[in-house]
Protein backbone atom coordinates (compact mmCIF):
# COMPACT_ATOMS: atom_id res chain seq x y z
CA UNK A 1 0.00 0.00 0.00
CA UNK A 2 3.05 2.29 -0.11
CA UNK A 3 1.96 4.22 -3.17
CA UNK A 4 -1.57 4.89 -1.91
CA UNK A 5 -0.34 5.85 1.57
CA UNK A 6 2.32 8.18 0.13
CA UNK A 7 -0.24 9.86 -2.12
CA UNK A 8 -2.70 10.32 0.76
CA UNK A 9 -0.03 11.70 3.11
CA UNK A 10 1.29 14.03 0.41
CA UNK A 11 -2.23 15.39 -0.13
CA UNK A 12 -2.46 16.04 3.63
CA UNK A 13 0.79 18.05 3.53
CA UNK A 14 3.25 15.53 4.94
CA UNK A 15 6.71 14.81 3.58
CA UNK A 16 7.49 11.29 2.47
CA UNK A 17 10.69 9.36 3.23
CA UNK A 18 11.49 6.10 1.45
CA UNK A 19 12.72 3.47 3.92
CA UNK A 20 15.21 1.65 1.68
CA UNK A 21 16.14 -1.95 2.63
CA UNK A 22 19.91 -2.36 2.98
CA UNK A 23 22.14 -5.26 3.93
CA UNK A 24 22.54 -5.89 7.66
CA UNK A 25 25.13 -8.16 9.24
CA UNK A 26 22.30 -10.43 10.36
CA UNK A 27 20.92 -12.32 7.36
CA UNK A 28 17.37 -13.04 8.51
CA UNK A 29 14.09 -11.75 7.05
CA UNK A 30 15.70 -9.83 4.20
CA UNK A 31 13.32 -8.28 1.72
CA UNK A 32 13.74 -9.34 -1.90
CA UNK A 33 14.83 -5.82 -2.87
CA UNK A 34 17.49 -5.43 -0.16
CA UNK A 35 20.60 -3.63 -1.40
CA UNK A 36 23.60 -5.90 -0.78
CA UNK A 37 27.22 -4.76 -0.68
CA UNK A 38 28.10 -7.57 -3.10
CA UNK A 39 25.82 -6.17 -5.82
CA UNK A 40 27.13 -4.51 -8.95
CA UNK A 41 26.35 -0.82 -9.42
CA UNK A 42 23.54 -1.33 -12.01
CA UNK A 43 21.68 -3.67 -9.64
CA UNK A 44 21.90 -1.16 -6.78
CA UNK A 45 20.73 1.69 -8.99
CA UNK A 46 17.84 -0.45 -10.26
CA UNK A 47 16.62 -1.14 -6.71
CA UNK A 48 16.90 2.53 -5.72
CA UNK A 49 14.96 3.64 -8.81
CA UNK A 50 12.26 0.95 -8.47
CA UNK A 51 11.77 1.65 -4.79
CA UNK A 52 11.58 5.39 -5.35
CA UNK A 53 9.07 4.70 -8.13
CA UNK A 54 6.90 2.77 -5.71
CA UNK A 55 6.80 5.65 -3.19
CA UNK A 56 5.76 8.85 -4.94
CA UNK A 57 6.66 12.28 -3.58
CA UNK A 58 9.66 11.05 -1.58
CA UNK A 59 11.67 14.01 -0.27
CA UNK A 60 14.34 11.78 1.21
CA UNK A 61 15.53 8.27 1.89
CA UNK A 62 16.42 6.44 5.09
CA UNK A 63 17.99 3.05 5.59
CA UNK A 64 15.95 0.05 6.67
CA UNK A 65 18.41 -2.18 8.53
CA UNK A 66 21.73 -1.68 6.72
CA UNK A 67 24.35 -2.19 9.42
CA UNK A 68 26.70 -3.65 6.78
CA UNK A 69 25.70 -1.44 3.84
CA UNK A 70 26.01 1.85 5.74
CA UNK A 71 29.61 0.92 6.61
CA UNK A 72 30.49 0.41 2.94
CA UNK A 73 31.72 3.50 1.07
CA UNK A 74 31.24 2.00 -2.39
CA UNK A 75 27.63 0.98 -1.77
CA UNK A 76 26.64 4.25 -0.14
CA UNK A 77 28.42 6.23 -2.86
CA UNK A 78 26.33 4.51 -5.53
CA UNK A 79 23.11 5.12 -3.60
CA UNK A 80 24.00 8.73 -2.81
CA UNK A 81 24.90 9.49 -6.43
CA UNK A 82 21.36 8.45 -7.36
CA UNK A 83 19.82 10.46 -4.53
CA UNK A 84 21.79 13.56 -5.50
CA UNK A 85 20.52 13.29 -9.09
CA UNK A 86 16.99 13.31 -7.75
CA UNK A 87 17.71 16.06 -5.19
CA UNK A 88 16.80 13.85 -2.23
CA UNK A 89 18.37 13.86 1.22
CA UNK A 90 19.49 10.90 3.32
CA UNK A 91 18.41 10.20 6.89
CA UNK A 92 20.85 7.76 8.50
CA UNK A 93 18.93 5.51 10.89
CA UNK A 94 22.37 4.99 12.45
CA UNK A 95 22.12 1.25 12.92
CA UNK A 96 25.92 1.09 13.02
CA UNK A 97 28.39 3.18 14.96
CA UNK A 98 30.75 2.63 12.01
CA UNK A 99 28.44 4.28 9.45
CA UNK A 100 30.31 6.09 6.67
CA UNK A 101 27.18 7.89 5.50
CA UNK A 102 28.07 11.32 6.90
CA UNK A 103 31.51 11.26 5.25
CA UNK A 104 30.18 10.08 1.89
CA UNK A 105 27.23 12.51 1.92
CA UNK A 106 29.47 15.41 2.91
CA UNK A 107 31.98 14.60 0.16
CA UNK A 108 29.14 14.37 -2.39
CA UNK A 109 27.32 17.51 -1.14
CA UNK A 110 24.18 15.48 -0.39
CA UNK A 111 21.65 16.68 2.17
CA UNK A 112 22.18 14.53 5.26
CA UNK A 113 20.96 14.05 8.79
CA UNK A 114 21.20 11.23 11.31
CA UNK A 115 18.80 10.05 13.94
CA UNK A 116 19.54 11.01 17.50
CA UNK A 117 17.18 8.72 19.41
CA UNK A 118 15.49 5.47 18.49
CA UNK A 119 12.12 5.66 20.22
CA UNK A 120 10.90 2.09 20.37
CA UNK A 121 13.62 -0.53 20.53
CA UNK A 122 11.33 -1.96 23.19
CA UNK A 123 7.56 -2.29 22.73
CA UNK A 124 6.81 -0.73 26.08
CA UNK A 125 5.01 2.56 26.72
CA UNK A 126 7.24 3.63 29.61
CA UNK A 127 10.38 2.86 27.61
CA UNK A 128 9.05 4.95 24.69
CA UNK A 129 8.22 7.84 27.05
CA UNK A 130 11.76 7.63 28.40
CA UNK A 131 13.17 7.77 24.88
CA UNK A 132 10.97 10.79 24.11
CA UNK A 133 12.41 12.43 27.21
CA UNK A 134 15.94 11.77 25.87
CA UNK A 135 14.88 13.29 22.55
CA UNK A 136 13.47 16.33 24.36
CA UNK A 137 16.69 16.83 26.36
CA UNK A 138 18.80 16.52 23.23
CA UNK A 139 16.61 19.05 21.39
CA UNK A 140 16.85 21.44 24.34
CA UNK A 141 20.65 21.18 24.40
CA UNK A 142 21.38 21.19 20.64
CA UNK A 143 18.39 23.12 19.35
CA UNK A 144 17.10 20.14 17.39
CA UNK A 145 16.90 16.36 17.51
CA UNK A 146 15.69 13.56 15.27
CA UNK A 147 13.76 10.64 16.67
CA UNK A 148 12.73 7.60 14.66
CA UNK A 149 10.57 4.62 15.44
CA UNK A 150 8.24 2.02 14.03
CA UNK A 151 4.59 2.38 13.12
CA UNK A 152 3.65 0.09 15.97
CA UNK A 153 0.35 0.62 17.76
CA UNK A 154 2.03 1.29 21.13
CA UNK A 155 4.44 3.81 19.61
CA UNK A 156 1.63 5.69 17.88
CA UNK A 157 -0.48 5.71 21.05
CA UNK A 158 2.38 7.13 23.13
CA UNK A 159 3.14 9.77 20.49
CA UNK A 160 -0.52 10.76 20.30
CA UNK A 161 -0.52 11.24 24.08
CA UNK A 162 2.90 12.90 24.48
CA UNK A 163 3.20 15.18 21.44
CA UNK A 164 0.59 17.70 22.67
CA UNK A 165 2.42 17.89 26.02
CA UNK A 166 5.73 18.51 24.26
CA UNK A 167 4.14 21.22 22.11
CA UNK A 168 2.79 22.93 25.25
CA UNK A 169 6.36 22.90 26.61
CA UNK A 170 7.46 24.80 23.49
CA UNK A 171 8.85 21.96 21.39
CA UNK A 172 8.09 22.12 17.69
CA UNK A 173 7.74 19.15 15.35
CA UNK A 174 9.12 19.80 11.87
CA UNK A 175 9.93 17.86 8.73
CA UNK A 176 13.37 16.27 8.61
CA UNK A 177 14.19 18.39 5.55
CA UNK A 178 14.03 21.51 7.75
CA UNK A 179 16.92 20.22 9.85
CA UNK A 180 19.39 19.21 7.13
CA UNK A 181 23.02 20.15 7.51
Amino acid sequence: YSKAVAEDLHRMGYQIILHLPMEPYEKFRLEKNTIMTSMEEPAIIDIVRKDLGSVPYAAGVSNHMGSKATEDMRTMGIIFKELRKKRLYFLDSLVSGESVCWDVANRMHLGFIKRDVFLDNEENAEYIRGQLNKLKMRAAFYGQAVGIGHDRKITLEVLKEEMPKLKKEGYKFVFVSQLLR
